[in-house]
């Protein structure tokens, strides 16, 4: 057995540690999903923006959440293949915050919904 096989490196050095030269640039599969992570994380501006603009007010819609949360853990599993302690670092915390905001807001719906009134009283006749 080789030592790249024995280190677990088997998978990052052939399929996704080949490198594509495109518009001069060296591009790797794992390049993509770093790039799609990046992308998917980006998006949730894109959102927050439209939901503002339809609102004409400055607001984070629920989606911003869900699109930082998905951007965050592609990012990173890009950063895990990557063997970047300071990438890991720098994402995977984020996603539990991003978890912990939906909660709050979960939570805030549910305690208003509790809160309002079901029914409305009726006024009795004389």
């Amino acid at each position: 057995m080789s030592a790249t096989m024995r280190d677990g490196n088997m998978i990052a050095v052939t399929w996704i540690g080949q490198h594509y030269r495109v518009w001069g640039l060296d591009w790797s599969w794992l390049d993509l999903l770093g790039l799609a992570g990046q992308l998917v994380f980006s998006y949730r501006f894109i959102a927050q923006w439209i939901a503002s603009e339809r609102r004409s007010e400055s607001v984070i819609p629920i989606s911003f959440w869900y699109w930082s949360i998905a951007g965050s853990l592609i990012l990173t599993v890009y950063w895990f293949f990557k063997r970047s302690p300071i990438g890991l670092l720098a994402n995977l915390p984020n996603t539990l915050i991003y978890c912990r905001n939906l909660h709050l807001i979960r939570k805030r719906k549910l305690a208003l919904t509790a809160a309002a009134p079901t029914q409305t009283p009726r006024q009795e006749s004389s």
